[in-house]
């Protein structure tokens, strides 16, 4: 990215495309990054990983057990934005269990926003 950018938050839930999951995220016991996703009604394209990591926290019965929460990914899109998803391993409601994958952050050039 160059210096002219800047960094949104958006918090707002992402919509896979298809059958386009990374297959070696899934291999690993993990979700695979999907290849495309929509948001805002824009279908965007994943063309790198920058980062992945994940979240822990402890087990609700009081275990004392950690336990991944969310799983994260830096991404640059094939327009050239960075991005920072997320994928939660449990819904945050019943009423939203096909909620799962989130877009958190966007940074982006400065002219082109």
């Amino acid at each position: 990215m160059s210096a002219d950018t800047r960094t949104r938050f958006v918090s707002e839930q992402i919509l896979p495309v298809g059958e386009t999951f990374g297959a070696s995220g899934m291999a690993r016991g993990g979700p695979g990054l999907p290849a495309r996703f929509t948001w805002r009604g824009q279908e965007y394209a994943v063309a790198e990983q920058i980062e992945q990591w994940h979240e822990t926290g402890p087990c609700t019965h009081g275990s004392g057990e950690q336990y991944v929460r969310k799983h994260w990914f830096k991404i640059r899109t094939s327009g050239g934005s960075e991005m920072t998803l997320y994928f939660e391993r449990q819904a945050r409601t019943s009423r939203s269990r096909k909620a799962r994958w989130w877009l958190y952050t966007v940074t982006e050039d400065w002219e082109r926003t």
